[in-house]
């Protein structure tokens, strides 16, 4: 690793949110009931054992951003689930947007089962019941309807991730994803930070987006997602 942007998780655990890390100087990962992620600090068997002890048999974990070589070395009692190629963007400075005509509401805990149902129909990545909890979240609702919502996840040196950015299907095509980030990129710069996201590799039309707000492409990584086997009774 030459940079904090290659393995975000791993930096952010033992950084900025070491404080909400469970594990040692091999493996961590968050809270259950905040997130999946997990990360190592090197790819090597030594840190995926450390890494099976601190998941539940049957319970699975997500590395995002890792190693290339990481899925090779999964072993019992672990086994690979699957892994795919996530585009890390940055934005360095802000470009000029105008005003967005509609309306953002911060969410928190009275929101707390709508964000989870949204995220389980839109699938923005690991969501879980206190996940709003990582930092600020910002929603759009339509006659009471939660359609569209975006938050902070990832903290790190001099960087925020932007994470669960999402919106109803009933709802698309209305530039709400725009309004919601434009307005999470806002909340960070304010906070002295540089925000980064990630987008699965074949979302073009996200990054796209992205683009337009001034993110640009730094990397790309594998996320591998592994499941600890149920031990036999």
């Amino acid at each position: 690793m030459t940079h904090a942007l290659d393995n975000p998780a791993w930096t952010a655990l033992t950084t900025c949110q070491a404080h909400l890390a469970v594990g040692s100087d091999l493996a961590r990962r968050y809270p259950e009931e905040l997130t999946s992620i997990a990360a190592v600090a090197r790819p090597e068997h030594d840190a995926l054992d450390e890494l099976a002890t601190l998941i539940a048999d049957g319970g699975s974990t997500s590395l995002p951003a890792t190693f290339a070589s990481l899925a090779s070395l999964i072993r019992p009692p672990l086994t690979l689930t699957f892994t795919k190629t996530l585009v890390q963007m940055v934005c360095d400075r802000r470009l000029p947007s105008a005003p967005a005509d509609v309306e953002l509401c911060p969410l928190g805990e009275p929101d707390r089962e709508e964000m989870v149902e949204l995220a389980a129909l839109t699938h923005p990545g690991p969501f879980r019941s206190h996940t709003y909890r990582f930092g600020t979240y910002w929603g759009i609702r339509v006659n009471g309807v939660l359609a569209a919502m975006g938050g902070q996840r990832m903290h790190l040196p001099q960087h925020r991730e932007l994470s669960a950015i999402c919106t109803h299907p009933n709802f698309r095509g209305r530039g709400y994803a725009r309004a919601i980030v434009d307005q999470l990129m806002t909340t960070t710069f304010d906070e002295g930070l540089t925000p980064f996201l990630h987008v699965e590799d074949q979302n073009r039309s996200a990054q796209a987006l992205y683009a337009t707000l001034g993110f640009v492409e730094r990397a790309r990584f594998p996320v591998v997602v592994v499941e600890r086997m149920a031990s036999e009774r």
